[in-house]
């Protein structure tokens, strides 16, 4: 390579363990324009072509590029990869036709200090594990390197089986982090602690399975700044790799970076392009990245403790949330700009036990909606009304749950059927799971 040759070195999202051995592997990462075109400007200055380099990408075809400009991400997109490289005219071509977001990213929201100077809203970010210290480390390291000003961390160890999390996170000596017990197991119990040892405003949660975006909170934070009542922000979940077919197949089936249009969502005005709002909760985003004002969820009595990883229903609770606060006639703010890589499970019986959650949880949460008069005559009429809309969301579902043949062979047998069994026993174990939990309105009790 000529040394006087503009370059553009991009990193992976995340850490990986080893260089794959599948062949449909993807390499993930981001690239931002401004970096791109300064490339570019200095390709056309010195006449020599852009030398694009992919860090730790050995053994990949293919990557995946997260596209970002100031405030925003503009999409996804995806080029070839040869000996780690990637060839920079076919990446230029591929930022054509990326959507652009509905609106800028806002600054943060300000407030007056105390000597009558403005300082940034202040946040408590709540992450809970539960025994996987090596995992904690890697989420840990990412939350302590954000940019923002005024956090604290609290790190919820939630029933563990032995002391290795309080040990790790004391040893660590960070007066921005501290960590609590939460006894007894589930994930909405861990939440809920985590939620009253917050000494902040806005709690911002996320999971030990990620890495946080450096701008993460900001994104989050200024996101409260985009409607009048706004007391929940999300960002996007994008896969951080995608080395075997079992993450390949749960990324194409989760669907937590489609929108990268920021939105506002209100109980009060129906979206047009969403027929099945206020229970197309997809939307809405997922419990690995988003952030709430701590007095509207606390008078909501907190996370329903029958939901939620560790529990006989095994999630729902994130989506269960996100319904509550709209219903109660708060905004909900789904905000790209704010971005966690999550590290989906590499293997088979790992990829079992998260969709086996996943799916559970929904089931349990269409079980809490059924029990409820209002909201199951709601439903009824949303679906009978937009019965074609309901008709291609199923089909949808039934279409993201098969998997396609390049991935069939790698995965467990029944993978895509195994689905609407899941969904069928978590409607049956909403109700078990009731019993024994604070009631919602029990959690300051």
């Amino acid at each position: 390579m000529d040394i006087a040759a503009p370059a553009l070195t991009l990193r992976p999202a995340l850490p990986s363990p080893g260089r794959p051995s599948w062949d449909g592997a993807v390499w993930i990462g981001e690239v931002w324009v401004d970096a791109v075109d300064s490339a570019d400007r200095k390709s056309h200055s010195t006449g020599l072509p852009v030398h694009c380099w992919l860090e730790a990408a050995e053994g990949y075809r293919r990557a995946r590029l997260l596209v970002r400009t100031e405030g925003r991400p503009l999409g996804f997109v995806e080029v070839g990869v040869s000996d780690g490289n990637v060839d920079f005219n076919e990446l230029r071509c591929r930022f054509a036709g990326l959507r652009t977001a509905s609106f800028p990213i806002r600054p943060a929201p300000e407030r007056p200090g105390r000597a009558g100077h403005e300082q940034t809203v202040a946040v408590t970010v709540v992450l809970c594990t539960r025994d996987r210290v090596g995992m904690l480390r890697t989420a840990l390291d990412s939350v302590l390197a954000v940019d923002y000003p005024h956090f604290e961390t609290i790190v919820v160890d939630n029933a563990p089986k032995t002391d290795a999390t309080r040990k790790y996170v004391l040893g660590l000596s960070d007066p921005r982090v501290r960590v609590i017990d939460e006894p007894r197991p589930g994930l909405s119990r861990a939440r809920n602690a985590g939620l009253l040892a917050a000494t902040s405003d806005v709690v911002a949660f996320t999971d030990d399975d990620v890495v946080v975006d450096r701008y993460w909170l900001r994104a989050l934070v200024g996101g409260f700044a985009r409607g009048t009542s706004v007391s929940c922000v999300s960002g996007i979940v994008p896969a951080g790799e995608i080395r075997t077919p079992t993450q390949a197949y749960f990324d194409r089936r989760v669907g937590w970076s489609d929108f990268t249009e920021a939105r506002v969502f209100d109980w009060a005005h129906l979206p047009c392009d969403i027929p099945l709002f206020p229970f197309a909760v997809r939307r809405y985003g997922t419990g690995a990245n988003f952030a709430v004002e701590r007095e509207v969820v606390l008078r909501l009595g907190g996370f329903d403790e029958a939901l939620g990883a560790g529990t006989a229903t095994g999630g729902g609770e994130d989506i269960d949330m996100f319904f509550r606060i709209l219903r109660s006639g708060k905004q909900l703010v789904h905000a790209p700009a704010a971005i966690v890589w999550h590290r989906h499970r590499a293997d088979s019986e790992g990829l079992l036990a998260q969709t086996r959650g996943y799916e559970l949880g929904l089931g349990a949460w269409l079980a809490k909606i059924a029990g409820d008069p209002e909201m199951a005559r709601l439903a009824v009429k949303t679906a009978a009304r937009h019965g074609p809309a309901f008709v291609r969301h199923m089909r949808a579902a039934a279409t993201d749950s098969a998997p396609p043949a390049n991935l069939a062979t790698h995965l467990p047998p029944g993978i895509g059927t195994a689905r609407w069994r899941s969904i069928i026993r978590g409607l049956r174990a909403y109700r078990s799971a009731r019993r024994g939990v604070r009631s919602p309105q029990g959690l300051l009790g």
